[in-house]
């Protein structure tokens, strides 16, 4: 339920209107320059679900709806994030001229809950790095239409990659013990944080609640105690997700459930017979160089589309916000056209850490979690 009563009916004049100059620069278009789009006045609505969509179809290629909602005062991105069921870095991403830290009262925030869904084959498990999101495919039941549920993810950071490839789950644990390697205990030694050889289940130990094994040597798929981590690289290889989520995915995987990791930083689909792009930015120690990237995409669609529309996915792929663009209009401004706009539904954490403890977080490396078998 919203911690507050929000208003029922929300006028955005985004074109001209005091105050909006925040939302103006966030709707710059890519090329060629055209007005923003006036939004006229609309009920408040509920947010879609975060994180189950059904696809209406076998090939199905965007799932989700963009939303907007406007913050309080007190909101920072990272707790808008976790709410939505966002990673801090797509929330950043999607809204570069807001204050990540200090978005003020009731400035508009683009959700990107909208996705085009890797190119993978579509069961068990798909890791898409590049977006820093999992996308889980569950087995088809009879009679029942196909479905995928999507959570944001922590990667390893900059050396400490994590590997592409496929994989299967090979064992699962609940309240998993911590095994600290020598250098991790080092680590903290060095920062005044002495680490036992052991940390037992608890809300000390990186782990979280629930590990998944893979068959990749020393990679796992589980929680964490430290959740403004989740949608960034932080880790050591293994790939993280928020607490909430990885109890939610548990009890749905069994062993043996194949894990692709692909790194797809360019992805295209196609809906409503419109073509849609998704650009991330490339991780900075990407191997594969952004041009042969680019081309590679524009390879794929460009038996179907003329000249003049594979210009305009380049446009869109020169702006890394991470949501779907239709091509037709190859502009920021036509999402906020077409976005949900939603009740702020955050809710006061007392558990939650201080602005200052979260920024230190998300601004520091993250010593990380091991297992006997792992490589963190």
């Amino acid at each position: 339920m919203p911690r507050r009563t929000a208003p029922l009916v929300a006028t955005i004049l985004i074109a001209g209107a005091a105050g909006c100059s925040t939302l103006n620069e966030m709707l710059a278009p890519l090329k060629p320059a055209r007005q923003a789009p006036v939004l006229v006045a609309r009920d408040l609505k509920q947010p879609i679900n975060r994180s189950f969509f059904i696809l209406d179809a076998p090939d199905q290629a965007l799932v989700g709806e963009p939303q907007v909602v406007f913050t309080d005062a007190d909101n920072t991105l990272s707790d808008l994030a976790r709410e939505y069921g966002l990673g801090y870095d797509e929330l950043v991403a999607a809204n570069p001229d807001v204050d990540p830290w200090l978005p003020g009262a009731n400035t508009p925030v683009l959700l990107p809950t909208q996705y085009l869904l890797p190119d993978a084959p579509r069961e068990g498990i798909v890791l898409n790095i590049a977006s820093k999101r999992l996308f889980y495919f569950p087995p088809l039941a009879e009679g029942q239409p196909r479905q995928v549920i999507t959570y944001p993810i922590g990667i390893g950071r900059v050396g400490w990659e994590t590997p592409l490839g496929e994989a299967n789950v090979i064992a699962k644990a609940r309240d998993p013990h911590w095994y600290t390697r020598l250098s991790v205990r080092q680590e903290h030694a060095e920062m005044g944080d002495p680490l036992p050889s052991i940390v037992p289940p608890g809300p000390d130990n990186p782990l979280g609640r629930f590990v998944l094994k893979l068959d990749l040597p020393g990679y796992l798929i589980h929680g964490t105690n430290q959740p403004y981590g989740v949608g960034m690289r932080v880790s050591h290889g293994c790939v993280r997700l928020y607490p909430e989520n990885i109890e939610a995915l548990y009890p749905m995987i069994d062993l043996g459930v194949p894990v692709r990791i692909v790194n797809q930083p360019y992805l295209a689909g196609w809906h409503g017979g419109e073509l849609f792009v998704e650009s991330h930015a490339p991780l900075e120690d990407d191997e594969v160089a952004r041009e042969d990237r680019v081309s590679e995409l524009l390879e794929s669609v460009g038996d179907a589309v003329g000249r003049a529309t594979l210009d305009a996915v380049r446009a869109v792929l020169t702006d890394a916000r991470g949501v779907p663009i239709r091509v037709s209009q190859h502009d920021n401004a036509e999402v906020l056209a077409r976005a949900r706009l939603v009740e702020n539904t955050v809710e006061p954490d007392p558990d939650m850490p201080t602005l200052a403890e979260v920024r230190e977080l998300l601004d520091t490396p993250l010593p990380e979690e091991e297992t006997p078998e792992s490589n963190e």
